[in-house]
């Protein structure tokens, strides 16, 4: 509550994965919520809980435009701005590199502006891809990290590195107060099976009996954070008050190989898949895992979701989902032969 009436918060990328839980933790807390996003990779069925939610609007624009008429409305003078808008995930990112790159920096600068006019503070959902394939382990904010600034997934880790700049940029100059999050690996509903990454893929390859895809031999690593646990931590970061200079790695510690989080799924599902190995993608990481001091310092924050709720709730979800499209799928026609 800000002065007896409710905050109002803009939620750029707010049909995604992330965007979405974000948009039901802040209405929880009683915020009015505007979600913006152009549905290239945010879907309208994350949102449709909230169709009749009174202190919820959905508009349709992308960030790297003018911004849409009704968020530049002299009546929206939103107190914080979520820029969660940008594809996430290898192959949607890698689908349109120009757009990618266009939305971390074109898209942060006019979201940025957009604060400064109005007096609203300002969160960068940034990502632990800007320690590209990292020779520090684990990964501390202070680390400058070491990416391929050509290579194929340059358009997305140097373009959150790009908006991290502009970010502290307008700190700097005094122009926005700002909050910047590293996320590191997520996971949990709203999952898209079709985004690439490991968790999705190694759950919706299981469920349906399919080959598990595992790139290179499976002895890379990855920290899993279930997705209310990170939402957890966007709400503390973006309400804290105290002196802040730098970006918040949030994300899980507990470190597994891609090998192991496979089995445990297989496990878990009962599937007979069979494990298969692939080539490694090209500046895939090799290690991967944040180091959370600063944020358990600042905020008094970790994740508490085990891996294997976390899991359970993700297997749960994308169960229904299959199951809700085989439902949906149009039964076949039966060929009756003409009568005699």
């Amino acid at each position: 509550m800000k002065n007896g009436k409710s905050k109002l918060v803009l939620v750029a990328g707010g049909a995604g994965f992330l965007g979405s839980h974000l948009c039901d933790a802040l209405l929880s807390e009683g915020a009015h919520v505007v979600a913006l996003d152009n549905l290239l990779t945010g879907r309208k069925q994350n949102l449709r809980h909230l169709e009749r939610e009174p202190r919820f609007e959905f508009v349709d624009g992308d960030i790297i435009k003018t911004l849409p008429a009704r968020i530049r409305s002299k009546r929206m003078k939103f107190d914080q701005i979520f820029n969660l808008a940008c594809a996430a995930s290898p192959p949607h990112y890698q689908a349109d590199p120009e757009h990618t790159l266009l939305t971390s920096v074109v898209g942060t600068h006019n979201l940025l502006t957009l604060a400064e006019d109005i007096g609203a503070r300002f969160f960068l959902a940034s990502t632990s891809e800007i320690y590209g394939d990292p020779e520090v382990h684990p990964q501390r904010e202070s680390y400058w990290g070491h990416v391929n600034p050509t290579g194929p997934r340059a358009c997305y880790d140097e373009g959150k590195r790009a908006a991290e700049t502009l970010t502290f940029d307008f700190k700097r100059s005094g122009r926005a107060d700002v909050r910047i999050a590293r996320i590191f690996n997520t996971y949990g509903p709203r999952m898209r099976a079709d985004d690439g990454r490991v968790v999705s893929n190694v759950i919706c390859q299981a469920l349906a009996g399919d080959d598990i895809t595992i790139y290179g031999d499976g002895s890379q690593t990855r920290s899993f954070c279930y997705v209310s646990d990170l939402i957890e931590g966007f709400l503390k970061l973006m309400a804290y008050e105290g002196p802040f200079t730098g970006a918040v790695n949030l994300g899980n510690p507990v470190e597994l190989t891609v090998a192991d989080l496979a089995r445990r799924v297989l496990a878990m599902t009962g599937s007979a898949s069979r494990i298969v190995t692939r080539p490694l993608p090209v500046d895939d990481p090799r290690r991967r895992r944040p180091d959370i001091t600063l944020a358990k310092q600042l905020l008094n924050w970790s994740p508490r979701t085990s891996l294997e709720v976390g899991l359970k709730e993700t297997v749960a979800w994308f169960s229904k989902e299959q199951e809700t499209a085989q439902q949906n799928r149009a039964p076949e026609l039966a060929i009756v032969a003409p009568a005699e």
